[in-house]
């Protein structure tokens, strides 16, 4: 008889850390999903490891396309399509513009390298642009690093059913800073 009683306590120690175990795991699957960008509301634990994945196979491409920017500009590598001549009243000025689009999930991120002339102007413009195209600035950063302003943008669509059309919307973005826009 004591020998069962022994087996009913191990099996309520064994249903105890299994439920401890469980319990963690939850834990664990619900700190995963408020890591996540957007997690889906509905989504299975195998679907929310797998959105896990992609957002970090796509936050580290972006961290590589960053250091790799960083580096071009801080080498001061611009290509000539990056160099726009406008005119003034007082004459041509030249002014070396970067401008990239990249889409997160349902967030629209431009990222503006201008030089210290016109860059208000610039900004300004691209901003008209996002919300011609239904978008709803979210955030707008900038930093001074010498003759060099770099502005990111944070869009959203202003309607999750319209969504936004990221090719289009760079399109028109880089035709601002094209030398035919002059």
């Amino acid at each position: 008889m004591p020998r069962r009683h022994g087996n009913n306590l191990t099996q309520i120690d064994r249903n105890a850390s299994e439920r401890e175990r469980r319990r963690s795991i939850k834990d664990l699957y619900s700190r995963l999903a408020f890591l996540i960008p957007t997690p889906s509301p509905k989504g299975s634990l195998p679907g929310l490891v797998d959105q896990a994945t992609t957002h970090i196979k796509q936050m580290k491409e972006r961290l590589e396309m960053l250091k790799q920017r960083k580096q071009q500009i801080l080498e001061g590598h611009i290509s000539n399509a990056d160099k726009v001549v406008s005119t003034s009243g007082s004459g041509s000025i030249i002014r070396s513009s970067m401008i990239t689009v990249s889409h997160l999930d349902s967030i629209l991120q431009v990222c503006l390298t201008c030089g210290l002339t016109d860059n208000f102007i610039l900004m300004c413009q691209v901003i008209h642009v996002l919300m011609e195209e239904a978008a709803r600035v979210v955030s707008l950063n900038y930093s001074i690093m010498g003759n060099k302003i770099f502005y990111t943008i944070h869009a959203e669509p202003v309607s999750s059913r319209i969504g936004i059309e990221t090719s289009r919307v760079e399109e028109r973005l880089k035709e601002l800073i094209s030398p035919t826009s002059c």
